[in-house]
């Protein structure tokens, strides 16, 4: 297949047209139809601009023929992982952010009003709490028909496609970390300063408000580490077909952390409510929900590393 060819090919594949491709390349939209047509020939700067923009080889732009290599997404499967990945971010934030919200409340409004907020601030997160839970539901048993829909699906996805998210993928965690780091310090410091002046301390729970600060950067490293998590595991379509074949060590595997973590947050839950409705204890029983979560991937790094070893 001619260059020609394969640039028509690659510009209809990512609805690019050909005045927008000629936008990016600074050219006029006769020389993208030239080039499209074999009539002329691109310069190497702008063959290198073109493999770059369309992620692949210089090598296969100009000698082989792409369409040979590319994999339709016939399923959608791209957009909807991209939707469940946005979704299970979304709910994870939704709780984190309960628990920011339920640290400023127990911060303020206690000293101004003079009542204690930590059984209402606790049935605010519980709210929030239940907001996630049916995103996770809704998006649970959407992933679950569309996998029984479609057990299989072909790698469509490039080698440069899964290089610029691996990139992407190292800036998340890095960030994230960097966040949670700096929010540690930031909480110290905070209470290193507060901590002399009697006055200021007497008026505002500087405990909680550094609590609250550290949660909420620790909030977004997570959201940070999900969206990227999430969005890891959908370039890994080899896992996905071992997860759909039964007789597959991956498939038997998932069904048994499946069970392990619902049992585990199942216990999480029952705790969490029974010592903020028996023992009051709102603003603190929701560390059980991050303990338990620490707990589930544990358990999923050990089914997981055993299997390697068997194997």
């Amino acid at each position: 297949m001619s260059l020609g060819q394969n640039l028509q090919f690659l510009r209809k594949r990512d609805n690019i047209t050909q005045e927008q491709l000629a936008e990016s390349l600074e050219v006029s939209r006769q020389s993208v139809s030239k080039w499209e047509s074999d009539t002329t020939y691109p310069e190497m700067d702008k063959l290198l601009q073109l493999a770059n923009l369309f992620h692949c080889s210089l090598d296969d732009l100009v000698q082989k023929d792409i369409s040979s290599q590319y994999v339709e997404d016939k399923c959608n499967y791209d957009q909807f992982m991209n939707q469940f990945s946005r979704r299970i971010t979304t709910g994870v934030g939704l709780i984190l952010s309960g628990v920011t919200i339920m640290l400023l409340l127990n911060t303020f409004i206690p000293k101004v009003h003079g009542f204690d907020m930590d059984e209402f601030s606790g049935i605010i997160f519980l709210f929030f709490v239940i907001a996630a839970v049916a995103i996770f539901i809704v998006s649970g048993l959407q992933r679950s028909y569309f996998e029984k829909k479609y057990p299989y699906i072909e790698n469509f996805y490039s080698d440069e496609e899964k290089e610029a998210f691996h990139k992407k993928l190292i800036q998340f965690i890095t960030t994230g970390v960097v966040l949670i780091i700096f929010g540690m310090i930031l909480a110290v410091t905070l209470d290193a300063v507060i901590s002399a002046n009697h006055m200021i301390r007497n008026r505002i729970d500087f405990d909680a408000l550094g609590g609250a600060i550290f949660m909420f950067l620790v909030t977004i490293a997570v959201i940070l580490f999900v969206y990227a998590g999430t969005q890891d595991s959908k370039y890994n379509i080899e896992r996905y077909n071992l997860m759909h074949d039964h007789n597959s060590q991956t498939y038997k595997n998932d069904k048994k952390i499946g069970v392990i973590c619902g049992s585990i947050m199942m216990v999480a839950t029952m705790i969490f409510l029974g010592c903020g409705l028996l023992g009051k204890l709102w603003h603190i029983a929701w560390v059980v929900y991050p303990v338990f979560g620490i707990a589930c991937g544990i358990v999923s790094m050990v089914i997981n590393h055993n299997n390697e070893e068997e194997n």
